[in-house]
């Protein structure tokens, strides 16, 4: 298994307590989720209409501010699992990292060659060229020109913007319509509701018929498709949101500041830190009940997501004390 945040199985092995005892901060996961109200009932209880998914679509282009063609899937993780079967072949796929470690597992179970680089420039020449942007867990970012300029260089240049609703003036999306450019995009992270199981691909009409064919008839549930299509259309909530988290990460810079840890990167929701010992400020937080999140191969590096209320900031601040 590899690593990931939202792992409370492991905290609870190690530290006990009760699940809603916790304050899970290891995913970067909006704390404050949209507020889904009422779904009517034919939304658990029939199968998802054409229409409703298609409606649901549109709401989708509109918050992404794009008309490119995108399909509805049950997660950003959902289109990434496809990944390999947009492809006739077995290519050379390389990876801007460090980065979220499913896409090196993924393509290199299915017999791709795999490399990771750590500039833009080494992802030249690759049959799919792979960049998160904003990225995880460093929050890097890259301007949305240079990566357009990459697109004739490469197959395929995937985009994972999965934190990028924060960021907009990031996103590709828009150009999402282009030969061989391909966005993913989370719909859980920001509205808060990662167990609603949304996201969705904006492509070429030619991929994004492909994933849409591999996901199958119903891709979603009717209450993702209720929830995810009146959130999206809430521009206010979502402006009011970016708002609070672009003030709360400073917040969270700001509380820890007394510990010495330095800011690595990171994005309105979540932030990394170097901390010297990242298991030994992870212990230290898991003492009070809030998780976070360590990285193997970066023994100093601890990512928070906020917290989401004034009980939970005042928790954090009295676990930093201790």
């Amino acid at each position: 298994m590899l690593e990931h945040g939202g792992n409370l199985d492991l905290a609870l092995q190690r530290f006990g307590g009760r699940v809603q005892d916790w304050i899970d901060l290891s995913t970067g996961i909006n704390r404050q989720p949209y507020p889904v109200g009422e779904v009517a009932p034919r939304h658990w209880s029939a199968l998802p209409s054409q229409s409703d998914i298609e409606s649901l679509h549109r709401a989708a282009q509109q918050a992404c501010t794009t008309k490119a063609p995108i399909v509805a899937i049950g997660g950003a993780q959902a289109a990434i699992q496809l990944l390999p079967h947009l492809f006739s072949f077995r290519g050379r796929a390389r990876i801007l990292a460090p980065t979220y470690n499913e896409y090196a597992a993924i393509l290199s179970a299915a017999g791709w060659d795999v490399a990771e680089v750590s500039d833009l420039e080494g992802l030249a020449g690759a049959d799919l060229a792979v960049v998160v942007n904003p990225n995880n867990p460093d929050g890097r970012r890259h301007d949305p020109n240079e990566l357009l300029a990459l697109l004739p260089r490469v197959g395929r240049l995937l985009i994972d913007e999965s934190f990028g609703d924060t960021v907009p003036d990031l996103s590709l999306a828009p150009e999402a319509g282009r030969p061989g450019l391909l966005i993913l995009r989370s719909f859980g992270k920001f509205y808060g509701l990662a167990g609603l199981r949304l996201g969705f691909a904006l492509g070429s009409e030619a991929d994004v018929a492909a994933l849409a064919a591999m996901a199958g008839p119903w891709p979603i549930s009717g209450a993702a498709i209720a929830i995810g299509r009146r959130a999206l259309l809430d521009r206010d909530w979502a402006k009011a949101t970016s708002r609070r988290l672009a003030h709360d990460c400073l917040r969270l810079d700001a509380e820890v500041k007394s510990q010495g840890w330095q800011l690595v990167g990171g994005t309105p929701l979540f932030r990394l830190y170097e901390t010297g010992d990242a298991r030994a400020a992870q212990e230290r937080l898991a003492r009070s009940q809030i998780w976070s999140r360590v990285f193997g191969q970066r023994p100093g590096w601890l990512r928070l997501g906020l917290p989401g209320n004034e009980t939970e900031w005042a928790r954090f601040a009295a676990a930093l004390s201790r």
